[in-house]
C-alpha cells in the first residue's frame, strides 16, 4: 500500500510507515494535475497546512482511506467532501501542544515586556533603557477564547505564574474549566476582563472574524496573543486599535494569509511582534505529530479504529482488544439483516447486552450502520454510514443493557421498513468464535461466513431432504446446517452455509413448494 505525503514531516514518522510494510511516496511541490495524478494510488495521504484536499483532490483518490493532518488545524481539509467518500481525516491534536503553549507564554513576555523592540535597538547600537516600562503578568487577568488543548495548556501554565484566568468556549464544562484555574464566561465579559487575550479556537465559519473592532474596543488598554489560526481575528481592525492607542500591544505567530504579505498594516507598529507560524516548530514537537500522524495511518489502514479521527468513530487505544471481536459480529448482524428485509429501510436499531454494554461502542455500531447499508450497494464504510443514514433518513438507535439471558455479550441488529422488521443476533462463542445464535428469535448458532441461505418453511417430514436435494440438482454444496423451529409442526428457520452462489432456477423451484415460506440468498465478507 501507498502512503503520500505531500508536505514536510520528520522522519520519524516516515520511518514509522516504512516498518510498517508500507511504500512512501513524498511530493512536497506537487499540485494541480500532478498532485491528482499522485493521489490516485494512495491508500494513505499526509499534509501540513501547504496541501489543500478538496473534494477534487478525494474524487480522484479512488483507494484513499485516510488523510492525516500532521498537526491540529483541518481547515486545509475539506472533511464534508472527506466523508462523503468514506475518507477518514485525522489529526494531531497532542503532538505540538507543549510547543504551542511555551510560545504562547514567550509572546506573552515578549509584548509585556518589549522584548524584540528593546534587542533591535541595542544591536542597532541604542542603550533604550529609559524607553521601554515593562507589564508584569504576576496579577493581571488572562483571558483564553477558546478551551481546548492549548488553550487549556496555557492557562495552566500561567495561572501558575500568577494569573488569574477567564476563558470562553461554548463547548467545555463549567466543572472542566475549573480545574485548570479558569473560570467560564461569555466572550463579552472576557474581552472586558482581560489584561492578556489569548486565541486559541479553531477557525471555522462562526469563528472566521470573530474578533474585530467592536470585540477589540472591550479589550482597550491590554495585549492581544493570537499562536492558534489565523482568521480569527480582523487584522487590518488590530493594526488600526494599535496604532490609536486602544491596544498596549499585539503578538501574533498566525495570519488569515501565509506568508505574511509585506504591505501587512501589521509590520507598521512596533508594539506589534509578529513570527512566522513557529508555534510547533521544535524538534520534539514536529517528531510527536509527525509519528502520531503516521500511527494514525497505520491504524486506518490495518482496519482499526484511528485515535484521533475528526469524521469517524474512534475509541481508545486500551478499549480497542475488547470490542474489536464484535465489530465484525455488528457489521455481519447488519448485512444479515438488510438482506432478509424485504423493503425500504427505515429505521435501524443497534442493541448491547451484558459485558459489551459497558464499552464505548461507537464504533461498533458504524460498522453495524456498514453491513446493513451495503448491500444496497452504496459506496459505504464506517466512515459513512452514519451519515448516509442521516442522508437518507434512515432513524439509527442505539441501546444498553447489563442483562443478558443466554450469553456473556450480545449484540443485536434490528432493521425495520415501517411495516416489517428483522432482528440479528451475534456474540462469540469461547472467546475468539463469532456466531449469528438468532434470527427472529429463532435459536440457530450459524457461522457467520461467505454464503448463505436462510430458509423459512412449515416444520414437516421431508421439507429439509427436499431443500437439500434442490440444492444437489442445481450444483450448490451445502457446507453447513443450523435448524431452529417455534414449536412441532409450526414454523421453521434453517441456515445453511454453501459454497457457491444459489441460482434463481433453485429459489424458484424451492418456492414453488407450498410448504416453503421464503428462499433468502444472502452473500458475507465481499463474497457474491
Amino acid at each position: 500500500m501507498k502512503v503520500l505525503v505531500t508536505d514536510p514531516v520528520a522522519d520519524a514518522g516516515l520511518d514509522v510507515l516504512r516498518e510498517a510494510g508500507y511504500e512512501v511516496e513524498t511530493g512536497y511541490e506537487l499540485e494541480g494535475d500532478d498532485l491528482l495524478e499522485a493521489v490516485a494510488d494512495a491508500q494513505g495521504l499526509i499534509v501540513r497546512s501547504g496541501t489543500e484536499v478538496t473534494e477534487e483532490v478525494l474524487e480522484a483518490a479512488d483507494e484513499l482511506v485516510i488523510v492525516g493532518r500532521a498537526g491540529i488545524g483541518v481547515d486545509n481539509i475539506d472533511i464534508d467532501a472527506a466523508t462523503d467518500h468514506g475518507v477518514i481525516v485525522a489529526n494531531a491534536p497532542e503532538g505540538n501542544v507543549r510547543a504551542a503553549a511555551e510560545h504562547t507564554v514567550a509572546m506573552a513576555f515578549a509584548i509585556a515586556r518589549s522584548i524584540p523592540q528593546a534587542h533591535i535597538r541595542l544591536k542597532d547600537g541604542e542603550w533604550a533603557k529609559s524607553d521601554y516600562l515593562g507589564t508584569e503578568l504576576n496579577g493581571k487577568t488572562l483571558g483564553v477564547v477558546g478551551l481546548g488543548r492549548v488553550g487549556q495548556e496555557v492557562a495552566k501554565k500561567l495561572d501558575a505564574l500568577g494569573m488569574d484566568v477567564v476563558a470562553f468556549d461554548p463547548y467545555i464544562s463549567e466543572e472542566r474549566a475549573e480545574r485548570i484555574g479558569a473560570e467560564l464566561v461569555d466572550l463579552e465579559p472576557c474581552l472586558e476582563r482581560a489584561d492578556f487575550l489569548s486565541i486559541h479556537t479553531p477557525l471555522t465559519p462562526e469563528t472566521e472574524g470573530m474578533i474585530g473592532p467592536e470585540e477589540l474596543d472591550l479589550l482597550e488598554g491590554g495585549y492581544l496573543i493570537n499562536v492558534g489560526r489565523g482568521g480569527i481575528v480582523q487584522e487590518d481592525a488590530l493594526a488600526a486599535k494599535v496604532e490609536d492607542g486602544t491596544l498596549e500591544g499585539a503578538a501574533l505567530d498566525v495570519f488569515a494569509e501565509e506568508p505574511l504579505p509585506a504591505d501587512s498594516p501589521l509590520l507598521d507598529h512596533d508594539d506589534v511582534i509578529v513570527t512566522p507560524h513557529l508555534g510547533a516548530s521544535t524538534e520534539a514537537a514536529q517528531e510527536n505529530v509527525a509519528t502520531s500522524t503516521a500511527e494514525q495511518i497505520v491504524a486506518a489502514l490495518e482496519g482499526e479504529p484511528v485515535a484521533n479521527a475528526l469524521n469517524a468513530p474512534s475509541i481508545d487505544e486500551s478499549a480497542f482488544p475488547r470490542v474489536e471481536p464484535y465489530v465484525d459480529i455488528a457489521e455481519t448482524a447488519g448485512k444479515v439483516a438488510a438482506q432478509l428485509l424485504d423493503g425500504r429501510i427505515e429505521e435501524v436499531e443497534v442493541t448491547y447486552e451484558g459485558d459489551i454494554a459497558d464499552e464505548d461502542v461507537e464504533f461498533v455500531t458504524a460498522s453495524a450502520l456498514k453491513g446493513v447499508f451495503e448491500p444496497l450497494e452504496w459506496q459505504v464504510n464506517a466512515v459513512n454510514a452514519p451519515q448516509i443514514a442521516e442522508d437518507r433518513g434512515v432513524d439509527v438507535t442505539e441501546s444498553k443493557t447489563r442483562q443478558a439471558e443466554d450469553f456473556q455479550s450480545l449484540v443485536s441488529v434490528t432493521v425495520t421498513n415501517g411495516d416489517d422488521s428483522v432482528t440479528v443476533e451475534g456474540t462469540l462463542f469461547a472467546g475468539d468464535d463469532p456466531r449469528i445464535v438468532r434470527v427472529d428469535g429463532y435459536r440457530v448458532d450459524a457461522i457467520p461466513h461467505g454464503k448463505m441461505v436462510v430458509t423459512r418453511n412449515t416444520d414437516e417430514p421431508g421439507v429439509i431432504g427436499l431443500i437439500g436435494s434442490v440444492m444437489g440438482k442445481h450444483g450448490v454444496n451445502i457446507a453447513g446446517m443450523f435448524n431452529a423451529r417455534e414449536t412441532i409442526g409450526g414454523e421453521a428457520l434453517t441456515v445453511y452455509n454453501v459454497d457457491s452462489e444459489v441460482p434463481d432456477a433453485a429459489k424458484a423451484e424451492l418456492n414453488e413448494d407450498e410448504r416453503i415460506i421464503d428462499v433468502d440468498y444472502i452473500t458475507l465478507n465481499g463474497q457474491s
